[in-house]
């Protein structure tokens, strides 16, 4: 094989290797912030929370017996190297979970790291895939128009779809005022973590890597 047919061979190959480096069993790597220490509780569940897109939000369903439904849904806490912890959400009352809400603002938010692909082909399952369920009140936003401004300026640059939905839905930005926090990041069960030491926890790119 000459060296220009060997060329044409290895560039294409070189640039799929390349390309495939940003995904993880077929989900795109949005990571923006290295993945920190497990044993720094605050800080990772800071850093599961920024770099998560969506992740399973459960309301009380009064209209089934007062039953937990869970939803997958999208939620951004900020840009991805500056969220301020707290979810937001861009939601419809067409769907069961604003119903939801709006008569019972009791919820949870739960995430997988599995989700953001850095689990690598460990089971989700696995207390080194790390997990988190955020639970508090679900509540509509509709006070301070600074917060709004954040909110949905996080919402749409996470998710520039959210842009093009339709008008006629009406669409409203809920967020989750976090009472109590729930996270197994790797072997031992859940770490002690306070929600004001979740929020005052520092992230910037040179938190280390495990």
């Amino acid at each position: 094989m000459s060296i220009n047919k060997a060329a044409s061979f290895l560039l294409p190959l070189v640039f799929f290797l390349a390309l495939s480096q940003e995904f993880v069993n077929g989900r795109p790597l949005i990571l923006s912030l290295t993945r920190p220490k497990p044993d720094d509780a605050a800080l990772f569940a800071r850093w599961l929370v920024s770099q998560s897109s969506w992740g399973v939000l459960n309301t009380i369903a009064s209209d089934m017996g007062g039953a937990p439904f869970g939803n997958v849904v999208s939620f951004s806490d900020g840009l991805p190297d500056k969220g301020r912890g707290i979810p937001y959400f861009y939601l419809t009352t067409l769907d069961p979970t604003a119903r939801n809400a709006l008569k019972d603002q009791r919820s949870s938010l739960t995430i997988s790291e599995y989700a953001i692909g850095t689990c690598g082909k460990t089971d989700p399952e696995n207390p080194s895939c790390a997990k988190i369920t955020l639970i508090g009140k679900l509540k509509l936003l509709n006070g301070d128009p600074k917060e709004t401004s954040f909110a949905q300026t996080a919402l749409f640059t996470k998710h520039p779809e959210m842009k093009g939905w339709p008008k006629g839905h009406n669409f409203q930005i809920f967020k989750l005022e976090i009472e109590e926090i729930f996270m197994i990041n790797w072997f031992g069960g859940p770490k002690p973590l306070t929600v004001d030491q979740y929020l005052q926890a520092k992230m910037d790119s040179r938190t280390a890597i495990e």
